[in-house]
């Protein structure tokens, strides 16, 4: 589609991040704040429990040859692809993609009939089992797109809830802005390029916690030598 406004997404630290799970709750926390898009839950601590989560944080044990166990949390969202597959499968125009580059769904318009989510290889939506319609994350977009807030203020929930700073905010493209650079100088990477989706998000890699010489720090240490390749066969795609 064409653009008419910068290109805003997520860039997450897998070197920063400790699995806290802020994110999800902040996440959980803003959305449950607005009606349209309340995310449900259910007998919470009982014997069958239930809800809708945007963010989720899982974590794994990573081992590479010659190198100690290396715990690496991973937080999973929508990835706000440029060529999202999630789109063209809608019957009803409900998912969409907003002139900032945003993929949206609007729920007054979402069946509920799952094919986003059997499009998307990010496992990023998750059905609404009250409302029944899809939900994914928005970015915040009522939020960082909200002029009565501070600018300090106007980034997504996650990004200000993290502990570690491991979430940042911007637009990657830019070269010269400080989100920028921090890609380029940690080989920021987007997630399973091979299906040809484009994510705007980028993961900066986990760096190896055994060696602390100068210049160390910058290979990520993952079996088969880079993460992309672990993430693939982790999903299955490998």
């Amino acid at each position: 589609m064409s653009r008419t406004a910068p290109k805003r997404t997520l860039v997450i630290d897998l070197d920063s991040c400790t699995g806290c799970h802020a994110c999800t709750i902040a996440c959980k926390g803003w959305q449950n704040a607005n009606e349209d898009t309340r995310l449900p839950d259910a007998e919470a601590y009982g014997k069958a429990p239930f809800g809708a989560f945007l963010n989720r944080v899982h974590s794994y044990e990573v081992i590479a040859d010659g190198a100690p166990a290396q715990l690496i949390h991973y937080p999973r969202t929508c990835v706000h692809c440029e060529n999202p597959p999630c789109v063209p499968v809608c019957p009803t125009g409900a998912s969409h993609q907003t002139a900032d580059g945003l993929v949206q769904i609007d729920a007054r318009r979402c069946l509920g009939c799952g094919l986003c989510a059997w499009a998307c290889p990010y496992g990023a939506r998750e059905l609404d089992p009250v409302a029944g319609v899809m939900r994914k994350c928005t970015l915040c977009a009522n939020r960082i797109d909200d002029p009565a807030r501070p600018e300090e203020e106007r980034i997504p929930a996650c990004v200000r809830a993290c502990p570690t700073g491991a979430r940042h905010f911007g637009d990657p493209s830019d070269a010269e802005s400080p989100l920028g650079r921090l890609v380029a100088e940690r080989g920021g990477f987007a997630p399973m390029p091979e299906f040809g989706t484009q994510p705007t998000s980028r993961y900066l890699p986990p760096r190896p916690k055994d060696r602390l010489g100068a210049g160390a720090g910058l290979e990520p240490l993952v079996p088969g030598g880079g993460l992309q390749d672990w993430l693939d066969k982790l999903l299955g795609r490998g």
